[in-house]
Order: C-alpha cells, then structure tokens, then sequence
C-alpha cells in the first residue's frame, strides 16, 4: 500500500504553471498579414511521436495557420490568425492530448534543472542493480533454497527504491499519455519495468522459481543513462542559440524624463527609450546614438574583429560591445524586433524546416502506434498459443514494444541540422532553414550578382560632372532617400562639399533603376543611365558603374563609379569550379564592367544589363533544365531571383529585403563562406544517410530477434538506448569533422589553384 500510494504522488507533481491566454498574447509577435507567433516551451516532448501528435491536434483548430515542434529544443512554434483578436488558449489545447506548455521564460532552464534529477535517479539506480548483481551471483552459483529466497528478499529491498524513485521519470509522462487516452514511448518502459518487478516478487514466494530483480533494475538504469546521454548531447547541440541569448544583457539602464537613471529588464525596453550603455556593456537595442563617442566591437554580428568608431547620430545594432566610452542611446526598436532577435530565432528555427528527409522520419514515426502495438499483441497471443506460457509471451511482447521504438529514427535528421547549424554559425554563417542544408548539398549551379557580392558593397564615386550647385544640390538630395551603395557613396562625397538640402515631392525608388522625384513641377530622375534619360527600364542597357541626373530625360550631372571585388570572391569561384558545379554571373552592369570583374574573379558565363525580372527569368530557365541553382545576391533587385532559385545565400551587408529572402545569410561579408557552408551541408547529407541507415538496421535486426524470443526486456532496453546514444553521437562527429582537416583543405586549395 506504502509502494502504490509513493508512486502515485510521483506521478501527480506539481508541474510549472500553464499561461493564460493574455500572456500568451503579449509573449506573441505580429508577424503582418494578420498573423502572429508564439513560442512555447513543451519540456514533456520525447520523440517524432510526440512531435507529430502536437502538431496535427494544434493544426486543427481553425485559427492556427502552423504549428512547428522543435525536439531538439523542445519548443512550439504556433502561428495563429489574429483577426479574431486574443489568440485561443494554446496551453489548454496541449494540455488535453498531456502535455505542459510553458512560455519560454518560464522553461528556460527546464532542461538545465531536469539534469540533476536524471543524475539522482541514475545514481539510485546504478547502485541498486550492481548490488543485486553482486547478489545474483550466489543465486547463479547454486545457493540451496533457503538461502536463494534470503537472496531474492534482499533483492526485492534493493530494487524497490529503484523501482519507485528512478523509475517515477517514466512512470509520470507514461501516465500522462493514458489519461488522455494515447500512448507515448514511455508506455511499454514502464510496462516492462513494473512486469519485470512484479515477476520477480511473486517468482520469489513460487516454489521453485527463479527471480530476475536485476533485469527491472538494470532496465530503469540502461535507459536513465540513454535518456541524460541524450538530454546533454541536445544541450550541447542548441548551444549556438543558447549561447547567443547568454551574451545579451538581461536589462538595461534607462533614462527616465526627470534624468534619474534605472535598472529595467529588456521587456520594458520599447520604441524611443533613452539608454545608457557604460563601457563594456553590450547594446540590449537596435538605436541611435543621441550623444558620446566610442568604439565599438561589432563582431558577434559582422565577424570582424576591427573596432568601429561611433558618434552622435550613428546607428548601433543589439549586441554591439561598448568598448570606449559610454553612449546615450534611443531605441528604435523593442528587443525582441532586433537584429540580433532575429538572428536568435533563425538559429531556433534550423530544426523547424521540413527537408525530404525530415518529413519521412515523421511519418515513420506515425506509424509507430498502430504497427508495433499491433504486432506487440500478435506476439503475445502467438507465443502464448504455443507455450500456454503467460509469463514467456508477455516479457516477449514487452521485448517488442520496447525494441521497436523509433526514438533514432526521430533524432536521425534534426540533430544533424542543429549540430550544422551550429558549426555554421561558429564560422559566421546563419542557417535560417533546416532544409536549406539538405538543398544547398543538392545543388550543381551557382549564380552570382556582381555589385554588392563579388564586389564590394560599398562603390567608391571616382568621377562626377555636374552644369552647376543646384544640380549637384538636387543629386545630393535624391541620394538621402536610398539605402543603395551608389546613393550613398553621393551622399557621403556630398557631406563633404557645401550643398543646399532641396525639398523634393513625390519622392519613389524603382528597384533596379534609381530615385524619381518632383521638383518645382518638373520630374527629376537619379540612376541608371538608360532608365533616367529615356524612361524606359526595361528596354535599354544600363549601365551600373555610372548614375545620372536627369529632367525630363535630359542629363543635368554624372558619377562614375569604380568598384574592387569582395575578399574570397576568386577562391570560392575556383572552389566550386573544383567541385564540378557550373558558375554563372547574372549582373545588371554594362557588358564592359561585369566582363572585367568575371575575368578577375574567374567566371566564365556572363549575362549583363540583367533587370530584376530577368534574373528570375534566368533562373527559371536553368531550373526548367533540370539544374539545381543557388543564387547568391544582395539587394532588393535579387530578392525575387533568390526566392526563385533552389537555395540561396545573401552578405549581411545587402539589404534588409535581399537577407530575408535568402537561405543562407554570410555574417563577416567574404565569399569564403561559401566553401564552409558546402563543404559543411555536404557532411551534413552524409551524416542523416548515416543516421537513417543505423536506424534501419537496428529495426531490421532487433524487430525479428525480439519476436523470436532472443531479447528479453533488459536486452531491449539496451539496444533502444543503444541505438538512440549512436545516432546522437554519429550527428555530433560534425562538430570535429564538418570541416576537412588540414590535408584536405590543403588538398581543396590546389585543386582550387589557391595557394
């Protein structure tokens, strides 16, 4: 009765405190077109079950547009229609299928506080089970009768803590999964764990019966060390995210209206706070410095190491690192609408994406329910018409159901994609997509753009002619209203010159093209040549290196501009070429511009005067020819040829628009990039084969063993932890080798012609 009433206050622990449905919405971010996302940490999820079993309740309810479960990080991703206002109660919903929702705040560190506990019980039970074995030696030896039975109480003594205490893990999410009328992977463990104890206590008091305390013990423990094996290896493998959230500041010192300085968290921080940021603190905003000069180490973002200098007026990024003299800075944005936010849930999202691979691991994971327990059943009842031996046909059925879990078979592919998102990141390159690494392995064409990505984002103004002050007053003026580097090469040569700011209306850029603006009634253009002086942008060539001014077509002032081509432009060229893979440059500069930096940088196919639908179009045309294309550019002109292309990749030095169409963002701004990210998706599709393949053969050599009685529950146990630990560790031999060693760079490099 004590034994009963101790494992049914285990399995009904307090658990952290569900959200309301007002937290959730102010946890949630606005996502446009009606949308919006909330994360949430599911600390209970265990398997590609578990996974599929949340997303599809969540996919049927009417307002949720997706719902992403993340294994790795044990996190949801839910994106729901707004339009109905207060989002439905997530937490609720997932609590009627046994789960617990928390939001991430709350479950941060509840993968971090599970870890003590998971050592606790494996002590307990590891403890237990040697000195059981240490008893069954005698037993095994030949102990008379009297002495076997003395033997089997001691043991019984032993187990019974291992029983309850470190096997209560299993027993409470087992539970949880039966009340609400399903099964999960800890069903059949605990069945097999009880079973075993039961057994052997009521074998103890049979004449004649041989007791088997050790298998229940050495069960709970096989798996206790699969299952922290396991929870570390995942830890270690969401480090790059974690990581990246460890280095920002929890708060922030405001300056509030009356001058007082005070200590808030970040979630206070919004739109036009005034922060002080002391040397040595990092910026917990993206803002605008409104006074101070200092210099700052950029290089969690851009991955250079040079420190820039900074003024009132300048623009600085969260995550920045203060390290001169302290600044006055007002926010522009919340925290979470950062720069640096944004690149934290892109590393949290690698393992959300829906590769090939991916979708098949789910499925087969789906499966799992009604096959196994199915043919679990068959066993028994096979077995049992065989032998009429209840006690065989059960352990062997238990065998079944605990061998056949598909626990690899659901690490198999996002281990692989978080480990290579990490090792990326590490190398200053940003995965937003698990499937992208599956894509970028496939491919066999690469298109660059030129300016901005074998060149160097930003053009230097070598030249300029204007017919006078006002001209030149005018092109000064278009220029502000452009992030492009051409405009803001005028800009900066014109903040050295004394001119007069004009007001201008009607004020719109072309992407592609250039400014047009009203002035004083008359139509003012600043741009490509051919589109400023005739109109037309799609039937004349332009000429990118050179911008002008123009009135109602006629040419007021000119800037020539010179460019130098982007460190690693040559060898990631030649790389590729080494690799069999086709390299095309897709440009709209003059034929002249785009042929010598193609020559410079290797590139043998070139198509110039390209708009940005014909890059597209371009594209298209390969893909219709079977090619697998990535597309690598930077700006709002190439945002609708990375979408197109199979992969794509964009410096983070392009525009806001050109980064979030692409797959791949490169952090430090080189092209070396590109031979890590290759070399390191390549490693990763060789890996996932790997994994599926030591999933496959463990299934296909364990199922038949176990159905023909040659594995007993502790065997079973074994190999399903067993299969689990390799498959993790197979994924994690990225992180020593996803980079060739010094051989084969050096090897790579020769057949590159590089050094």
């Amino acid at each position: 009765m004590t034994c009963c009433a101790s494992i049914a206050s285990s399995l009904h622990e307090p658990g952290p405190r569900r959200p309301g449905v007002d937290e959730v919405a102010l946890a949630s971010r606005d996502l446009g077109n009606g949308l919006r996302q909330i994360t949430l940490s599911v600390p209970d999820m265990r398997c590609g079950a578990c996974m599929a079993l949340l997303e599809s309740t969540l996919g049927k309810h009417p307002d949720v547009y997706m719902a992403r479960a993340n294994l790795t990080a044990k996190r949801l991703t839910i994106h729901w229609h707004a339009e109905n206002g207060s989002p439905p109660d997530f937490a609720a919903l997932i609590g009627t299928i046994g789960y617990t929702a928390v939001l991430p705040a709350e479950g941060r560190d509840q993968p971090d506080g599970e870890i003590p506990g998971l050592l606790r019980a494996l002590a307990v039970a590891g403890f237990c089970s040697m000195n059981i074995m240490v008893l069954s030696v005698s037993v095994w030896a030949g102990a008379d009768p009297a002495t076997r039975q003395t033997l089997h109480l001691m043991s019984a003594a032993l187990a019974l803590p291992a029983v309850i205490y470190s096997g209560a893990t299993f027993y409470r999410s087992a539970w949880r999964a039966l009340a609400h009328g399903r099964a999960n992977m800890d069903v059949p463990v605990s069945i097999g764990v009880l079973l075993s104890f039961g057994l052997s206590v009521y074998d103890t008091f049979a004449e004649g019966r041989q007791a088997y305390f050790e298998a229940s013990t050495s069960l709970i423990f096989i798996l206790l060390v699969g299952r922290t094996l396991d929870h570390l290896m995942r830890r270690r493998a969401r480090s790059a995210a974690a990581s990246l959230a460890d280095m920002m500041p929890k708060g922030a010192n405001v300056i509030r209206a009356d001058g007082r300085i005070e200590y808030v968290p970040l979630s206070d921080i919004v739109s036009g706070t005034r922060t002080l940021i002391a040397a040595g603190d990092r910026i917990p905003a993206d803002g605008t410095i409104l006074s101070g000069l200092s210099d700052l180490d950029r290089s969690l973002l851009t991955g250079e190491s040079r420190w820039e200098t900074v003024g009132p007026g300048g623009q600085v990024r969260a995550g920045d690192l203060n390290v001169g003299h302290p600044l006055t800075v007002e926010a522009t944005a919340a925290p979470g609408d950062s720069t640096l936010a944004e690149l934290h849930r892109m590393l949290e999202a690698v393992e959300d994406g829906r590769s090939q691979y991916r979708i098949l691991a789910d499925r087969a994971a789906r499966l799992y329910a009604p096959v196994i327990h199915g043919l679990s059943v068959l066993t028994f009842l096979s077995w049992f018409a065989v032998t009429q031996d209840i006690h065989l046909a059960l352990t062997i059925s238990i065998s079944v159901l605990i061998i056949a879990c598909p626990c690899a078979l659901g690490l198999a592919v996002p281990m692989v994609q978080v480990v290579a998102a990490r090792r990326l990141f590490t190398q200053g390159i940003v995965a937003r997509d698990g499937s992208a690494l599956e894509r970028l392995a496939e491919i066999d064409t690469v298109v660059f753009d030129k300016t901005g990505t074998l060149t160097q984002y930003e053009p230097t103004l070598l030249t300029g002619n204007w017919t006078g002050p006002l001209e030149f007053s005018l092109a000064a003026s278009l220029s502000r209203f452009s992030s492009h580097p051409m405009s803001r090469a005028i800009a900066d040569y014109a903040s050295r010159r004394e001119w007069e700011a004009l007001a201008l209306d009607d004020v719109r850029e072309i992407p592609g093209n250039g400014l047009e603006a009203t002035f004083r009634g008359e139509v003012y253009r600043l741009g490509r040549a051919a589109w400023a002086a005739s109109g037309d942008a799609d039937d004349r060539t332009a000429a990118a290196s050179t911008v002008v001014l123009t009135r109602q077509g006629e040419i007021l002032a000119s800037f020539v501009f010179g460019e130098k081509v982007r460190a690693g432009s040559a060898m990631a060229v030649q790389f590729l070429k080494s690799r069999g893979i086709a390299v095309v440059m897709l440009t709209g500069d003059v034929p002249e511009a785009a042929l010598a930096v193609a020559r410079e940088v290797g590139i043998d196919s070139v198509k110039a005067a390209a708009l940005p639908k014909h890059k597209a179009e371009a594209i298209n045309a390969l893909r219709n020819l079977g090619r697998k294309v990535m597309m690598i550019g930077d700006g709002i002109n190439d945002a609708v040829a990375l979408k197109t292309a199979h992969v794509s990749m964009a410096p983070a030095s392009g525009s806001d628009i050109g980064r979030s169409a692409a797959d791949f963002i490169l952090l430090n701004g080189n092209m070396d990039g590109i031979k890590v990210a290759l070399t390191t998706a390549g490693r990763a599709a060789v890996l996932i084969r790997q994994n599926f393949a030591l999933a496959i053969v463990y299934n296909a050599c364990s199922i038949p063993l176990a159905l023909l009685g040659y594995a007993n529950p502790l065997i079973a146990a074994i190999a399903m932890s067993t299969s689990s630990i390799l498959v993790v560790a197979n994924a994690m031999r990225l992180e020593i080798d996803g980079t060739p060693p010094e051989r084969e760079m050096q090897r790579i490099n020769k057949l590159a012609g590089v050094g």
